[in-house]
């Protein structure tokens, strides 16, 4: 049984995770609303509530995993659907949506970094004060990660959206034959590669030293 340490570990990293991820989501489907395609508005999935966007493992069990761990959080929602078709120009705004993502964690990143500068250290480290500091710290933690690991040019990853809409039609049809095999791919690089934690670091440290 886990002990009352991990428990409340594992809290404290839930609300940033969740967050970010959701955020994530919506991002893209807010985006692509603009550019004019509804279809994420139309199956309801234009809304903050985490519930609409989990997917079982991937919102809650591996996070949580990671955590008792200590390895780096990450994790992923059940993807927004965006129509490409449906955007008035499609490569261009492609791009803009599947950037929308990544941006809206960096944004979030700056916010934990906020948070951070302006909370005062607690003498007491259990304290509720320390408390938002440790939230602080994942939340700009888990948004380094999700921004960095998803601009990765891998489809189905958001980087591999980008390279999908920038490469000339020769080029795209061989690269989306890796539509079928993208998850394996990333996973590999992620479990037997130190490629992530690599780019991931620099970024990383940018916010803590933003925040003091």
């Amino acid at each position: 049984m886990p002990s009352q340490g991990v428990l409340a570990e594992v809290a404290l990293v839930a609300v940033p995770v969740l967050a970010a991820i959701v955020f994530h989501e919506v991002a893209h489907g807010a985006v692509a609303y603009a550019f004019g395609d509804p279809t994420a508005a139309e199956r309801g999935r234009l809304t903050l509530n985490p519930l609409a966007h989990l997917d079982p493992f991937g919102t809650v069990i591996l996070p949580a995993i990671l955590v008792m761990l200590h390895a780096p959080v990450f994790g992923w929602a059940r993807p927004v659907p965006v129509n490409f078709a449906r955007l008035r120009h499609p490569r261009r705004d492609t791009v803009l949506v599947a950037l929308a993502g990544p941006v809206t964690n960096l944004v979030m990143a700056t916010i934990g970094a906020m948070v951070l500068a302006a909370v005062p250290r607690p003498e007491d480290a259990v304290s509720l004060v320390g408390a938002v500091r440790a939230m602080a710290a994942v939340t700009i933690q888990v948004n380094c990660m999700l921004a960095v690991f998803n601009v990765m040019p891998i489809p189905p990853l958001d980087g591999g959206r980008v390279l999908v809409a920038l490469l000339p039609l020769g080029a795209l049809r061989a690269f989306r034959m890796l539509d079928r095999v993208g998850y394996l791919v990333v996973l590999l690089v992620l479990f037997n590669t130190n490629l992530v934690a690599r780019l991931v670091r620099p970024v990383t440290l940018f916010f803590f030293r933003l925040a003091g």
